[in-house]
């Protein structure tokens, strides 16, 4: 019998195309998160990273959560709301944020994390590119390392991380926080970062730590513009198809706010009504097309689209 062969679309790219054929589609197919006394079922349930920056200058609540007190209480309400991972952060990754010390990263963090895991079972991620700061977190009970570097600003990062035996996130960005916005170009966005994320998680492998063990992010809104984050999240199946979760973070970033407000209107400010509208169509895309962890501001909202979206998926 001769089965004709599939023929691509001017909608395809060829990433998709060439990883489709003959391949069942790897979003649909479960995938579980399991270590130390945590474990995370991905799959027929898309899991919710609450963001919390203990930072006075985070582009979308800066200066909110900065006490101790104000970040616990966020925290604690939004897994309240539903979420099943709460990232803490020290210091701002925004376009042009300024790096912080280790040892201020580490005085904004500690005491979040030290008052959350003695209430809470819900892992801890800790955000930062610092070894240093990571194995602070760490010992205090943070459970994930989410670095922005893949491992790369800190050589002494992958072997924190094997050594405590926990996931890490690894992301896709060009440049760096301060330089990272300044015209980001690629030949093929889709394809570079599916290169950059499978050329991470092997180093992360050579370096101890189990690929079941990884979690690979795209980058949305780090070095890239508009147009290179639609298309991430169009052609996502790209980096499912690397065979490791897929976190999408679009969370109130500057291609929605842009996309959203009316035409020679100023930029929105990134709590708005319609930035958050805007925000729950990018994850809902995302996870259609393979996201297995989404990281987001609002809990509550994301919690309320995934219930919906899921039981979709699963008819």
């Amino acid at each position: 019998m001769t089965t004709k062969p599939r023929q691509r679309t001017m909608t395809d790219h060829p990433v998709d195309a060439e990883l489709s054929d003959g391949h069942e589609r790897s979003e649909m197919q479960p995938q579980t998160l399991s270590w130390q006394n945590h474990v995370l079922n991905l799959g027929p349930r898309t899991a919710i990273m609450g963001i919390v920056n203990v930072t006075p200058d985070s582009f979308s609540d800066g200066g909110r959560f900065q006490a101790v007190d104000a970040a616990v209480a966020h925290a604690e309400y939004m897994i309240r709301c539903g979420a099943d991972i709460i990232d803490i952060g020290g210091e701002s990754t925004r376009p042009f944020a300024l790096a912080v010390t280790p040892q201020e990263e580490i005085d904004r963090v500690l005491p979040v994390i030290e008052r959350l895991t003695g209430t809470t079972s819900v892992p801890i991620s800790i955000d930062t590119t610092k070894a240093e700061v990571a194995e602070a977190a760490l010992d205090a009970g943070a459970a994930i390392i989410n670095d922005i570097s893949s491992l790369t600003m800190d050589p002494r990062m992958a072997a924190t991380a094997a050594r405590h035996g926990v996931p890490v996130v690894l992301m896709h960005m060009q440049g760096t926080p301060r330089t990272m916005q300044l015209e980001p170009t690629y030949d093929d966005v889709v394809a570079e970062v599916r290169e950059y994320l499978d050329a991470a998680i092997r180093r992360a492998v050579a370096a101890g730590i189990p690929r079941n063990n990884v979690i690979v992010d795209p980058g949305i809104g780090f070095g890239k513009t508009g147009h290179h984050n639609l298309l991430l999240i169009r052609h996502l199946q790209a980096l499912t198809d690397l065979g490791v979760p897929v976190l999408v973070g679009p969370s109130r970033k500057r291609f929605i706010r842009d996309l959203v407000k009316a035409p020679g209107q100023e930029d929105l400010a990134p709590d708005r009504p319609e930035v958050e509208a805007g925000t729950q169509v990018a994850v809902a895309a995302a996870v259609m097309n393979g996201a297995k962890i989404v990281r987001v501001h609002d809990v509550a909202a994301t919690k309320a689209t995934l219930r919906v979206l899921d039981a979709i998926r699963g008819v």
